[in-house]
């Protein structure tokens, strides 16, 4: 009897875990589709019907069918310009060659796009597109008007799951061999999506940029271990209050530190141009998102793990050879931790505190030298992350 008991307690507690992963990776589909960036805001109500036709079904078709067309050449290019980029890096790691496989690379990208251009082609409901045109007459800016329209015609749950677990795991496949490894696998995906996105309309990259962008999330960022850790905690518990709190938040949490960081470094030029560039300017508020959910992680799992084997290391990689100094980093860290402190209970701010203070030490110019921190607008102060 008390077998049983036990195991109707620990089959309780697997629902309940379950429930809580389920609960976060909702909650981040729904973010991400609720804070589209999108171009339509400045286009008139006579792009209503263009935008009809695109999100119909037959238009939907076409868009994954023509990408589809292109996505294998599209797959071995980009790896090219990974090699390219990141050749001398993986020297100078001495990141072993035969982990940095081109063709299981570029085979598991290409049957992730493959997948998600799947779930874009399906049905879109009838009736949305009627309320599309509800819209349309109520005078609602259009961007707007897209994003209702496309937030309800695939369910976010769908999308954490079809390309949350397969990019989930995809992650972990190449973590497990070598952490690092994931900085090119992740550029492999960016200069992917970026020369898909290319080749379409306005109005097609706008609203396929949701799919490609959950492909970054969760390839740049460990979502399926931290839903996993979140599952272990208890539904008070003050780490998983504090990512609750975070995580509907944290692209507005994003996009504010880097308004922030273009302002302090208005004419700072990376590889690619000044911060304020838009495509930089995406990327930026993705690498700010990136940064909180490992903080999160090292609270949720309690250790700093991810944040040395993984994060660490992929900011060494990647982070120089797009010119972005350290000074930035801290800036961003600065901000970051103000953030923090003004959303959340001292209580639950403090289950992020250990995570955040490593963090604080790594990029700190005691590792990478003054030099690189001499134009620092802020002088920073060690006790606000005591």
């Amino acid at each position: 009897m008390n077998t049983k008991c036990g195991e109707k307690d620990e089959q309780s507690s697997s629902f309940a875990d379950l429930e809580v992963t389920q609960s976060l990776a909702l909650q981040w589909a729904k973010k991400y589709l609720q804070n589209l960036d999108s171009d339509f805001c400045k286009q008139g109500k006579e792009d209503t019907i263009s935008l009809k036709e695109v999100v119909s079904q037959e238009g939907r078709k076409n868009t994954a069918k023509k990408l589809m067309a292109s996505l294998r050449t599209v797959s071995h290019q980009a790896w090219y310009k990974v090699e390219i980029l990141l050749y001398q890096e993986a020297k100078r790691h001495k990141i072993d060659p035969e982990l940095l496989n081109p063709w299981e690379i570029t085979a598991d990208s290409f049957n992730i796009y493959g997948k998600t251009l799947d779930v874009y082609a399906q049905q879109a409901p009838l009736q949305q597109l009627s309320t599309l045109m509800r819209l349309a007459r109520q005078g609602k800016p259009l961007y707007q008007k897209a994003l209702e329209v496309y937030t309800e015609q695939v369910a976010p749950s769908q999308l954490a799951t079809v390309i949350g677990l397969e990019v989930g795991a995809l992650r972990k496949k190449y973590t497990q061999q070598d952490p690092r490894i994931i900085g090119f696998v992740s550029m492999q995906f960016h200069y992917t999506s970026q020369m898909l996105l290319e080749t379409l309309s306005d109005l097609e990259r706008s609203v396929l940029g949701a799919y490609f962008k959950a492909i970054d999330d969760h390839l740049y960022m460990p979502l399926q271990r931290a839903y996993e850790a979140a599952g272990n905690h208890d539904y008070d518990s003050p780490a998983l209050l504090a990512v609750q709190n975070l995580l509907p938040v944290s692209t507005e949490i994003a996009k504010k530190i880097t308004e922030k960081i273009i302002d302090y470094y208005p004419n700072y030029r990376c590889s690619s141009g000044i911060l304020s560039n838009p495509l930089i300017k995406l990327s930026s508020i993705r690498d700010v998102e990136m940064f909180q959910v490992y903080l999160w992680l090292g609270s949720l799992e309690g250790n700093v793990s991810a944040i040395q084997q993984e994060l660490f290391p992929l900011c060494i990689i990647l982070y120089p050879t797009f010119n972005i100094h350290w000074e930035l980093i801290r800036q961003m860290l600065y901000f970051l931790g103000q953030e923090i402190k003004e959303r959340l209970t001292s209580k639950q701010a403090d289950t992020l505190m250990p995570s955040y203070q490593v963090l604080w030490q790594m990029f700190s110019p005691e590792v990478f030298g003054e030099l690189d921190f001499r134009q620092v607008p802020h002088k920073f102060d060690d006790d606000f992350v005591k």
